[in-house]
């Protein structure tokens, strides 16, 4: 029994090694490919007076496929060394992790009296072992710094209500809106919740950035929002097995996608969302609203690529949470669904289908991402804000510590529940991270 605190030390350090070695040697190292486009983007506008949609990075055709705001917001690039670029994104995507965890580990191991750094360590391990976190951070990606944003608005409301706190929700979200645009669908939940004076906010503060941005690059803003933003094929091929849309998964089926037949899909999943969404509100389950508002995004998206997916870590953080606190029975079959859908995202099962996704076996394998999603979406458990864990956890304690096996512990706290009675959740779109052929040759 992991009563000491050097036997839970000695636990997390091997964890930690063991999910280290795995992303050392795993297949698919991204080499910082986006986070290269951007530096390249911003470096070329700023000191070879290029356009901030012109640049291509070198032996690619890939270039800057965000708002404006977003090379705006990275201009600080322009200053640092390419090494020193990468240190920082790091660091900073690090940052927002460990903020995630804090809002999303720490409220389970406090609902059951555990130990709250063991099990934070815990959960930072199985966060790693997550293929959307893991190509977040190789790629250099930004989709883990704007679910930090959005969990910030979702923490100032969840605590700050109306009062003065409160009163600064829905910055999060506009900045997130303004970088990359799909985060603006929280702004429609906010206003499905009620949250009129967050919703404002929020859309405030999307369209000062957005009117920042013209200021400062007025043609570069005039190009995107005139042509670039329209352009689909600048952002990738539908078709690509990391699209893991919708969109994606019909385009893999067919090579001329049915739009029709699209669009009835995306309308029939928007209303299970609003549906979904109305009985969170209703139940004062405002995570739960966050949480379905990701995955919602992330499906009828055009594009999304596999990296976007870490938007889904909130809605298995809430089954987690909720499933502790429900009797033996359904805990069982929350907590089995939960680990299966986590091992999938953990797995990169989707590219045994790279090279040929067509049949019933590519809609399925190579689209098991996208039904992980939809699985999600439909089967997420609701619950009341304020409910609390009365169910005891079949788990042998001592000095309050739980033994959970490994695996286990990798599924419960991989993403965690919403921080605390009191918390919420979080969105997606797609840039400059697709990959030129060499980079895909290191894919999984």
């Amino acid at each position: 029994m992991l009563t000491t605190g050097r036997a839970r030390l000695l636990w997390v350090a091997g964890l930690a090694t063991a999910v280290s070695l795995f992303i050392a040697l795993v297949p698919g190292h991204r080499g910082w490919f986006d986070v290269g486009v951007y530096y390249g983007t911003v470096n070329d506008w700023v000191h070879a007076g290029g356009g901030i949609y012109d640049y291509l990075k070198p032996g690619t055709h890939y270039g800057f496929t965000y708002p404006p705001f977003a090379a705006v917001a990275m201009l600080p690039m322009s200053l640092l060394g390419w090494h020193t670029v990468v240190v920082a994104h790091t660091a900073l995507t690090a940052v927002a992790c460990a903020a995630l965890l804090y809002w999303l580990v720490d409220p389970i191991a406090r609902d059951h009296g555990w130990h709250r750094l063991f099990v934070s360590g815990l959960g930072a391990c199985a966060l790693a072992m997550l293929q959307p976190a893991r190509d977040t951070v190789s790629f250099g990606q930004v989709n883990l710094l704007l679910v930090a944003l959005v969990w910030a608005d979702a923490q100032l409301l969840a605590r700050g209500g109306g009062r003065r706190l409160g009163r600064w929700a829905g910055i999060g979200i506009g900045l997130a809106a303004a970088i990359k645009i799909t985060p603006a669908v929280f702004i429609v939940f906010l206003l499905l919740a009620g949250r009129r004076r967050a919703a404002a906010t929020a859309a405030a503060t999307a369209a000062t950035a957005t009117a920042v941005s013209a200021l400062v690059a007025p043609a570069p803003s005039l190009t995107f929002w005139t042509g670039a933003l329209w352009h689909t094929s600048r952002v990738g091929d539908t078709a690509y097995i990391s699209n893991q849309s919708l969109l994606g998964a019909l385009a893999r089926w067919s090579a001329t996608p049915n739009r029709a037949l699209w669009l009835i899909a995306v309308v029939a999943v928007l209303a299970l969302w609003a549906w979904r969404v109305r009985r969170a509100v209703r139940a004062g389950d405002l995570a739960g609203g966050f949480a379905l508002t990701g995955l919602v995004a992330c499906l009828v998206s055009p594009i999304t690529w596999v990296h976007h997916l870490v938007w889904a870590i909130p809605a298995l953080a809430i089954t987690v949470r909720v499933a502790l606190a429900e009797a033996a029975a359904r805990r069982r079959r929350l907590l089995w669904g939960t680990g299966t859908a986590y091992v999938i995202l953990c797995s990169s099962v989707v590219w045994l289908w790279w090279y040929h996704h067509s049949g019933l076996g590519g809609l399925l394998g190579g689209s098991a991402y996208v039904w992980v999603t939809l699985a999600l979406l439909v089967g997420m458990p609701l619950r009341p804000a304020k409910t609390a864990v009365t169910v005891p956890v079949p788990v042998a304690v001592g000095a309050g510590l739980p033994v959970v096996p490994t695996a286990a512990v990798s599924v419960l706290v991989t993403s965690a529940a919403e921080a605390d009675e009191r918390v919420l959740s979080p969105a997606v779109h797609s840039t400059a991270n697709r990959e030129s052929i060499s980079v895909l040759a290191a894919r999984p």
